[in-house]
């Protein structure tokens, strides 16, 4: 790839940013205050995530600037463990991990958009805005990374005013955020990890710019950038929104909603201009879509390069586009959209991709131990190994606790990673792992 078509610190961090930014915060909050009830309990739910995400980006810096190839999870773990864990991140990266999201994210969008013109289809919205953004990213990187970086920066203004309006809103209810017994009895319970699955999807793509590392100009220096950076900016702002959201809407209004920030504005401007910031919300969540349409198919280009039975998954245009890969993705997501049901879509989800975050991250230790010479220039994080251990010990107590509390979605989940398995018996690996 040529040095004028590699990706910039400017669209790396847009990925990173524009992922996470999405279905998850605008969502997610109404199935969390279903049990939690306590608004400190909330903010530490989100400022918690953020903290998780933040390790977590933190160690995929060292391992990508270390390992910098395009393919993310499917890379690292070929490389750290076996091909065969590698195969079944890829696996769940083309199955579930960037499909699934894009299928949320057209969902809401539509769901948005149905509230405020309840004669639009919202399935018909869905499928629609999904194949418009394909279409764009199957012909050229550079088309599809400029509409990248116009749409978030265009995403993150909005939603701090949004935010910065919903502080001088007065409310009509009471609303607490101190920390009393009560609060502190909801951050150590059951239900508070439960809801950690929730947040943690919503902070999901703090490893976007990962996936496309090989595609990355001064990746030594712009990876690490781009993860730490993208995700301080987004645990900010999902603080700020969700202290808004909590404080601009009443708790009982909340409960089992999914078009909360719909909610929200409506109380913040009141219904004619709340519903043009619904409206405008439903039109940010194309940013989200567009950022895994992007990042997606990098995965499934890498396993059509290691895997013989996969080759046409490497197959790209004149523009050096994975064209194949980007619109069986987007078949996937469409698929979804039509037969998935919204809160099992995102804890099944949650539950199948923190799977193998939990492995990369401690791949961390690995890489390490057998990397004898550092690559030059390459990044090592601070504080090591905390970053990894605190992220270890609160995606481990997340996964517990959902297979209790939500065992149907989570033995889908291994289910998912069981067949995987099997379809990895019946292909020809020829990627190498990094021996001791």
């Amino acid at each position: 790839m040529s040095q004028q078509s590699k990706l910039g610190f400017g669209t790396s961090i847009s990925l990173v940013v524009a992922n996470m930014i999405g279905t998850g915060v605008f969502t997610s909050l109404g199935f969390q205050v279903l049990n939690i009830e306590s608004g400190f309990a909330i903010m530490a739910l989100w400022i918690l995530g953020g903290i998780i995400a933040l390790c977590g980006a933190l160690c995929y810096a060292e391992i990508g600037s270390a390992l910098p190839q395009s393919g993310g999870e499917y890379h690292y773990l070929s490389r750290l463990y076996h091909p065969a864990v590698g195969f079944l991140s890829g696996w769940v990266s083309v199955t579930v991990g960037f499909a699934a999201p894009i299928a949320a994210a057209s969902v809401a969008l539509g769901k948005y958009v149905h509230n405020i013109y309840p004669g639009v289809n919202e399935t018909g919205l869905a499928i629609g805005v999904i194949v418009l953004i394909t279409i764009m990213h199957a012909i050229s990187t550079q088309f599809g990374a400029t509409f990248q970086r116009m749409f978030t920066l265009v995403k993150i203004v909005i939603i701090v005013m949004f935010a910065g309006f919903g502080l001088f809103h007065i409310p009509q209810h009471q609303v607490s955020f101190v920390a009393d017994a009560a609060a502190w009895k909801d951050i150590f319970s059951a239900s508070f990890a439960g809801s950690l699955i929730y947040v943690t999807y919503a902070y999901s793509g703090w490893n976007a710019a990962a996936y496309v590392a090989g595609e990355i100009e001064d990746v030594n220096r712009t990876l690490p950038r781009a993860l730490v950076l993208g995700t301080l900016i987004v645990l900010l702002v999902y603080t700020m929104l969700n202290y808004v959201f909590l404080y601009s809407v009443p708790l009982p209004e909340l409960k089992g909603v999914v078009e909360v920030g719909y909610l929200s504005a409506n109380k913040i401007f009141g219904k004619q201009l709340g519903q043009f910031m619904s409206l405008t919300i439903a039109v940010l969540l194309i940013s989200t879509i567009s950022a895994m349409i992007l990042a997606g198919p990098r995965v499934m280009q890498r396993m059509g390069q290691d895997l013989r039975g996969l080759g046409f998954l490497s197959v790209t245009n004149k523009n050096k586009v994975p064209y194949v890969s980007v619109l069986l993705q987007s078949a996937i997501a469409i698929t979804l959209v039509v037969i998935s049901k919204f809160e099992e879509l995102i804890t099944y989800v949650g539950f199948t991709l923190n799977l193998f975050t939990f492995l990369t991250v401690l791949g961390v230790f690995i890489l390490r131990y057998r990397l004898k010479k550092w690559p030059k220039g390459a990044f090592r994080m601070p504080l090591f190994p905390i970053p990894a251990i605190v992220f270890l010990v609160i995606i481990g107590w997340i996964l517990v606790n959902l297979m209790q509390q939500k065992p149907k979605e989570s033995l889908l989940g291994v289910l998912t990673v069981v067949v995987g398995y099997f379809f990895y018996l019946v292909v020809k690996i020829r990627t190498t792992y990094i021996k001791k």
